[in-house]
């Protein structure tokens, strides 16, 4: 399934349903988050690099962490997933003297309740970069994904306040929103918090309380505290069930 071989609402449609499906017959296993996130990422993926055919090639490379002082919003499954890995590799990374959990909670002593603009200007690395590589990459939000630049001399002109224009990818922007907003719809129908989360407080506030994870697929938005409503919830909503499919 590309968006390239069918439409914007196509592809919404036919992934929604995808991941409706996922919620349906994993309710309650284990392994539910991890195929919805499997799912979402293979999509993204394969999409991007269809619609990039042909485009000139990004900038981004691995030591490359300029645009990791802007603010990142992720879904719960991401966050929970987030708090999964974390979990599993701080032992390791405690050996070398490397705190995750200590980095977050210091960057959202800096970041927490701040906007946009804001995190801009207070440049606040990442907690999750070292040596200009992100530790939790092959985990990382949509939002990450989906945010790639032709011209890395422009990101940091940008950060440093120079320019205004970044020549971001407009396929990477275009299908990471797609496959979140689909995979949204599909948790508002399943009946859980469905919302975009500011990830270092809302990460923080899950690794600190692993019953976390449970509540919120049971119904409760544990993670209210971080919530981010660029466009309100009832907006939202209204578009979901504008887009998804008939029979949805």
């Amino acid at each position: 399934m590309s968006v390239e071989a069918l439409s914007s609402l196509d592809f919404f449609q036919q992934l929604q349903t995808h991941f409706s499906q996922i919620w349906q017959a994993l309710r309650g296993r284990s392994e539910l988050l991890d195929t919805l996130l499997m799912r979402a990422w293979q999509s993204f993926d394969l999409n991007v690099a269809s619609q990039c055919e042909g485009l000139p090639a990004l900038d981004c490379h691995k030591g490359c962490a300029t645009c990791c002082t802007l603010r990142v919003t992720a879904t719960a499954p991401e966050v929970f997933m987030l708090a999964r890995f974390i979990r599993a590799v701080t032992p390791g990374l405690m050996k070398h003297g490397v705190d995750l959990r200590a980095q977050i909670a210091q960057a959202n002593d800096v970041t927490c309740g701040v906007g946009e603009a804001g995190r801009v200007a207070a440049r606040q690395r990442c907690p999750f970069i070292a040596q200009g590589a992100c530790v939790v990459y092959q985990v990382r939000p949509l939002a990450c994904r989906g945010l790639a630049s032709y011209d890395r001399k422009a990101c940091a002109q940008a950060a440093s306040c120079r320019i205004d224009e970044i020549p971001y990818s407009e396929p990477h922007m275009q299908v990471r929103s797609l496959v979140q907003n689909a995979l949204q719809s599909a948790m508002r129908d399943a009946g859980v918090a469905w919302g975009n989360y500011e990830l270092n407080q809302a990460l923080l506030t899950a690794l600190d309380d692993d019953t976390l994870e449970a509540r919120w697929l049971a119904g409760e938005d544990v993670l209210n505290a971080a919530l981010v409503e660029e466009v309100s919830a009832q907006e939202m909503a209204h578009a979901f069930d504008l887009l998804k499919p008939a029979h949805g």
